[in-house]
């Protein structure tokens, strides 16, 4: 149905008692207008038009075969059918709709050629991860008897060099017995051949004595005589017993020294088993090759795989959600500031990042429109400064008056808790700030007024910040560790500035070891970011404009690079950690405490027990518990303030192993 003044409104507006919109925009229609549309809908029947078409459309569908393969293009053309009806009928807006229709008609044939030129893709990585899995089972069990084979003679091999090992010592053992058993004897013949000696003497000497003979040359020619007599006799027994013992002795030594095998076959043996080992070695690197080709086959082909399903999930997505790439220029005609402005606000964003822009621009306008606010009750539920009931003015703030009005909250809130010595809680405060500085009339309608600035603004560091410790998306202790990272790194750069001068050069500045756990591509960043404003040819950065702010709260480019890392090191952190608590489903304090100290050995014993305190909230309402969820554990410790205390584990063996290649 068309209105008196030729647009379009919504069903069943037609009817009497039922004005058109005056205001098309969504954002300006008031919760009542909505509420009496909603109960117009519920009492007036549908136009007669509409019911064809919805009676048309259940005739087709019933009617078709969805059984069939092509079931979803079958179901797609009673749609067809309709919406062709509709640009018909409504000669109007014929062109427009005719222009959409078509547009999809193409994306939808574009989309059918690219599935159908990924066919081919599909069947030649199934043809080439069969051929590559063939090719390996061929390679394994043509190896297998050969590398079974050698492995058999290398035991026997073994066994056959340790038996001669033991045959060996045992030889040795009894050749060193034969040794000493052969000096005894020798030495005990030789006592008895000079005792014989000096017995034949005496006893030609008694002989002489006896005859008397008169001439000495006579005597001693006889005693010569009868002495090479007797000892060539006594010689002649005692080589007839050697022979005999020597005969023996070799007779025993043949029938204990039948079986023992000569040195040069055991040389012979020797050699050639050295031969087979070298030969065995050589195939077994050639295995371990193979096996490495293998793994690395294997993880192509997990790799294809992954590419494939990637792949196939892109395809599915890019079906679902192929529309034309919006026009962004076309914002510059209704953002305020034109152009310029828009091309600002744009520059180096992605069209995530545009999107919120844009909407931060129209929450902008829509702010500054309305004179009031929908309390939001009083329940429990609500907020204690947002717990008020029907409507509350809008002090209609800047941006500017915000930021210094959270500033000053954070500087009160500090130092009270300097004088109590504990944590209070932000809402709570923020409450009674606002009651102390303009009184409890007028408290809800600055507490609103500054929510809503905080919700609207999310690019604002200040006020993104506050909302998000305020509402409980982040722990109060992250701004705080945040500042206190600021403020470390602040002292360490004046103190390395020895003159005072303000300035530091590059290599001073990257020297700076305020973040050892950094790692070289983050400190790189951060000086990147220090010199954005400064020629290529200048040295010196000044740190002190590094921290500088502009009234409306927004900090330099390094802060804010500086705010980032932290963001993204926590989250590495916890990534960590949850890798490390693999898949497991729920967690107990034992099991975090190892998880803490594997991904971070120089973790001491206080800290590590804040983060399980932070963990499994001990000390809140919500005592300590046994066991927790994984999931809840890591929401909680990424909310918190949570730091790694010392190097990883991996990035001390990837430095160790640069320093050793």
């Amino acid at each position: 149905q068309l209105s008196d003044r030729g647009c379009w409104s919504t069903w069943p507006a037609f009817a009497s008692g039922q004005t058109v919109l005056q205001n098309p925009k969504p954002c300006c229609i008031t919760k009542e207008r909505k509420a009496s549309n909603k109960q117009a809908l519920l009492t007036i029947p549908k136009p007669r038009y509409l019911e064809q078409l919805e009676s048309y459309l259940r005739k087709e569908l019933q009617s078709l075969d969805l059984t069939k393969k092509n079931s979803q293009e079958l179901k797609l053309q009673p749609y067809r059918e309709i919406f062709e009806f509709f640009i018909d009928n409504f000669k109007t807006y014929k062109p427009l709709l005719s222009a959409i229709k078509n547009e999809y008609e193409v994306t939808l044939a574009h989309q059918k050629e690219r599935i159908r030129a990924l066919e081919p893709l599909k069947a030649t990585i199934s043809t080439v991860s069969e051929q590559y899995t063939q090719q390996i089972l061929a390679l394994q069990e043509s190896e297998r008897d050969e590398v079974k084979t050698l492995k058999q003679e290398k035991q026997h091999l073994l066994k056959v060099i340790e038996n001669m090992k033991e045959e060996k010592s045992s030889l040795e053992i009894q050749v060193e017995h034969l040794k000493k058993s052969l000096a005894e004897e020798y030495l005990r013949y030789l006592n008895e051949h000079h005792a014989r000696k000096l017995l034949l003497a005496d006893m030609n000497e008694t002989h002489n004595k006896q005859l008397d003979l008169p001439l000495h040359q006579v005597q001693g020619r006889e005693n010569v005589k009868s002495e090479d007599v007797v000892k060539l006799t006594l010689a002649l027994k005692i080589a007839r017993q050697d022979l005999t013992k020597a005969q023996v002795e070799l007779n025993r030594m043949i029938a204990d020294y039948g079986d023992v095998v000569p040195r040069r076959d055991f040389e012979s043996l020797e050699k050639k088993y050295s031969v087979l080992l070298q030969e065995m070695k050589i195939r077994q690197k050639d295995f371990d090759q193979l096996h490495k080709e293998y793994d690395m086959l294997l993880e192509i082909h997990r790799e294809t795989a992954e590419e494939r399903d990637k792949a196939f999930v892109e395809l599915q997505e890019v079906q679902r959600s192929c529309t034309p790439r919006p026009s962004w220029a076309k914002c510059s005609e209704v953002i305020p500031g034109g152009a310029d402005r828009w091309n600002s606000l744009a520059e180096g964003k992605t069209s995530d990042q545009l999107v919120d822009v844009l909407l931060e621009e129209i929450g902008t306008g829509v702010l500054r429109e309305r004179d009031v606010f929908l309390g939001c009750g009083k329940g429990d539920n609500i907020p204690v400064y947002l717990r008020c009931e029907g409507e509350v003015k809008n002090k209609k703030l800047s941006k500017k008056d915000v930021v210094t009005i959270l500033k000053d909250v954070w500087r009160e809130k500090s130092a009270l808790e300097q004088q109590m010595g504990k944590r209070s809680s932000l809402p709570e405060f923020f409450l009674c700030y606002l009651q102390k500085k303009h009184g409890e009339a007028a408290a809800m309608e600055w507490s609103y007024t500054i929510y809503e600035n905080m919700r609207v603004y999310q690019s604002n560091p200040v006020m993104s910040t506050f909302y998000n410790v305020l509402t409980g998306k982040v722990s109060e202790e992250q701004y705080h560790g945040q500042n206190q990272l600021i403020s470390h790194l602040q002292k360490e750069l004046a103190a390395c500035d020895s003159s005072s001068t303000g300035s530091l050069s590059s290599e001073q500045f990257r020297q700076e070891e305020a973040f050892p756990l950094k790692r070289n591509e983050s400190i790189q960043d951060l000086v990147d970011a220090s010199r954005h404003r400064l020629d290529s040819a200048e040295d010196l950065i000044n740190y002190r404009a590094l921290f500088d702010e502009d009234e409306e709260g927004n900090a330099a480019p390094f802060v804010a690079m500086l705010r980032n890392q932290y963001v993204n090191e926590k989250q590495e952190y916890v990534r960590e950690l949850g890798s490390k608590l693999g898949d497991l489903i729920e967690v107990n304090v034992d099991d975090l405490k190892s998880a803490f100290h594997a991904i971070d050995p120089d973790i001491d014993e206080q800290t590590l027990d804040i983060y399980v305190g932070l963990a499994f909230q001990v000390g809140k309402e919500q005592t300590d518990q046994d066991v927790l969820p994984v999931e809840t554990v890591l929401e909680r410790l990424m909310a918190g303030d949570v730091r790694r205390v010392g190097p990883s584990p991996r990035e001390e063996s990837k430095t160790e192993c640069e320093e050793g290649e």
